[in-house]
C-alpha cells in the first residue's frame, strides 16, 4: 500500500526512536480517507498532538510526490474515532465546512483565572447565539489555550445541527487566492457567508493585507446582519494589529473582547494531572510541581510530558525528577541555540508589516531603518552572532554600523517604555514559536 510506502520513506528521515514512539503507532484508516484527504488513528492525544506538530507536513510532502496531489493529513485518537465529525450532514447539508481536533472540548479545557473570563464567553455562546456577544475576540500569547477553545465552540455547536466553519486567517485567505485564481468566488462568498458559526483563527495574519481585509469586511457584515455568531482569536487586541483597516478594529469591538493569560502554578499543576490521568502515566507529585514551575505554556506541557513518558518507557524505567530537570535544560538549550537570524527577521517584518528583504536593503526610510536596528538588537540578545556577521546578513557596510545601531536601539528601549514593550513581546514571540518547534 502506498501508506506503508510513505511511512517507510518518513523512517529515513528521522531517527528510530522517534520512528518507534510514534510513527509506528499510526493506523491508516482506509474507509475514513478520500482522495484529498488522509485519516490516521494513533493511541492517545499525546501522540497525535506530537504527529500533528512534527511531521504532518512531511507526511503531506510524500503523499503529494506518490499521489501527485497534497492532501489533508487528520490524526485522530482511537477512542475518539466514533466522535468524528462528518463533513457532510443528511441532506447534503455540510455541518462542519472544515475540521475540528475532537479532543479539544470544554470538558477537556482546564480552567483557571487566567482563562476563566474567555472560557466562561465561550460556553455561553455554544449554548445559545447571544447578540450582546457577537462578535468574540479572544487575545493571548502562543499555547494557551485560544484553538482549544474555538474547537471547543465548534464541537459543542455541531452537535445541534449548527453550520460551523473552522479555519485560520491564513487558510482564509489561501482559499480566497484559490478562488480568485479559478473564477469561482460565489462559491467562496457562499461557503463563509452561509453559516451558523465562523470561528477563525490568528486574525492578526490579516494585517497589512489590504484585498483580504476588503473581502473579510463584506463576510462579516453579511454574518452580523443575519445573526450569525462570530468568535475570533489572535495575539493581541484589534487595536494593536498593524495595518489592519480602522473599519476593521471597530467592527472587531462590538461585541466581547477576553484575554487568556500565560496559566498560574496551580492551573499548570492541575493540566498536567490531567494530560498524564488521560493517557494513563504515572508521575509524582514533587515532578508535576517542578514541571509546573519551569514550563511556560499548555503546548510545553505536552510536549515535556511526551518526551518523558517516550524516555521512560524506553529505558524501563519511571519517570525521575533527574529526568524531568534534564528534559527542561535540554529543551531551553535547544530552543536557544536554533533560534536563527532568519527567525528573528520573519517576526519582525511581520510585526512591523513589511517585507523581510526591505530589512536587508539599503533604504534609509525610518520605519525600515527602526525595523533593522531591532533586528540587530535581538540578534544579539538572542543568538551568539557577531557583530560582523550580522553586517554581511543585513548587507551593512561592516561591523562599526552594526555596533552604531545596537547603541540606537539600547538608547531607545531604555527611554521609550513602548519601544521596550514592543521589542520584548517580538522577543516572547520568537521563544515561544521556537517552544512550539521542539515540542
Amino acid at each position: 500500500m502506498i501508506e506503508n510506502n510513505i511511512l517507510n520513506e518518513l523512517k529515513k528521515e528521522i531517527t528510530e526512536v522517534e520512528y518507534s514512539t510514534y510513527i509506528s503507532k499510526m493506523k491508516y484508516d482506509e474507509n475514513a480517507s478520500k482522495s484529498d484527504l488522509v485519516v490516521f488513528i494513533v493511541p492517545n492525544i499525546y501522540i497525535a498532538n506530537w504527529i500533528k506538530t512534527k511531521y504532518s507536513e512531511q507526511i503531506a510532502h510524500l503523499f503529494e510526490i506518490y499521489r501527485k496531489i497534497k492532501p489533508e493529513i487528520r490524526i485522530i485518537v482511537e477512542s475518539q474515532k466514533k466522535d468524528v465529525k462528518s463533513l457532510k450532514t443528511p441532506g447534503n447539508k455540510p455541518q462542519v465546512k472544515n475540521i475540528l481536533n475532537p479532543s479539544y472540548t470544554f470538558d477537556s479545557f482546564i480552567v483557571g483565572e487566567s482563562n476563566k473570563f474567555a472560557y466562561e464567553i465561550a460556553k455561553k455562546i455554544s449554548e445559545k447565539k447571544a447578540e450582546a456577544y457577537n462578535p468574540v475576540w479572544i487575545y493571548g500569547g502562543t499555547g494557551l489555550g485560544k484553538t482549544h477553545i474555538l474547537n471547543a465552540i465548534g464541537n459543542s455547536v455541531s452537535e445541534k445541527n449548527k453550520t460551523v466553519i473552522y479555519v485560520t486567517a491564513e487558510q482564509f485567505l489561501n482559499d480566497f487566492l484559490t478562488r480568485i485564481q479559478n473564477n469561482t468566488m460565489d462559491r467562496f462568498r457562499d461557503k463563509y457567508r452561509n453559516c451558523d458559526y465562523l470561528l477563525i483563527d490568528d486574525v492578526q495574519f490579516f494585517g497589512g493585507k489590504e484585498k483580504i481585509q476588503e473581502e473579510f469586511f463584506h463576510t462579516f457584515n453579511e454574518l452580523h446582519s443575519k445573526k450569525s455568531q462570530i468568535v475570533m482569536t489572535s495575539d493581541k487586541t484589534p487595536k494593536q494589529i498593524l495595518g489592519l483597516e480602522e473599519r476593521l478594529k471597530s467592527r472587531f469591538e462590538w461585541g466581547m473582547i477576553a484575554d487568556i493569560q500565560p496559566p498560574g502554578l496551580e492551573t499548570k499543576i492541575a493540566i498536567i494531572i490531567q494530560k498524564c490521568r488521560l493517557n494513563q502515566i504515572e508521575i509524582d507529585k514533587e515532578i508535576i510541581n517542578y514541571l509546573a514551575s519551569n514550563i511556560n505554556n499548555v503546548r510545553q506541557i505536552e510536549g515535556i510530558i511526551l518526551k518523558l513518558n517516550a524516555q521512560a518507557s524506553i529505558i524501563g524505567q519511571n519517570i525521575s525528577l533527574t529526568m524531568a530537570k534534564n528534559a527542561i535544560k535540554d529543551t531551553q538549550k535547544e530552543n536557544l541555540e536554533n533560534i536563527t537570524l532568519e527567525n528573528i527577521i520573519k517576526t519582525v517584518s511581520k510585526e512591523l508589516n513589511i517585507k523581510p528583504s526591505e530589512i536587508k536593503s539599503k533604504s534609509r526610510n525610518k520605519t525600515i531603518a527602526n525595523a533593522r536596528r531591532i533586528v540587530i538588537y535581538l540578534g544579539r540578545t538572542l543568538t551568539p552572532n557577531s557583530m560582523p556577521h550580522l553586517a554581511q546578513f543585513l548587507n551593512m557596510k561592516d561591523h562599526s554600523s552594526v555596533s552604531k545601531a545596537m547603541k540606537m536601539i539600547t538608547t531607545e528601549i531604555t527611554e521609550n517604555i513602548n519601544t521596550k514593550m514592543m521589542i520584548d513581546e517580538m522577543k516572547k514571540k520568537i521563544q515561544s514559536e521556537q517552544d512550539d518547534k521542539t515540542m
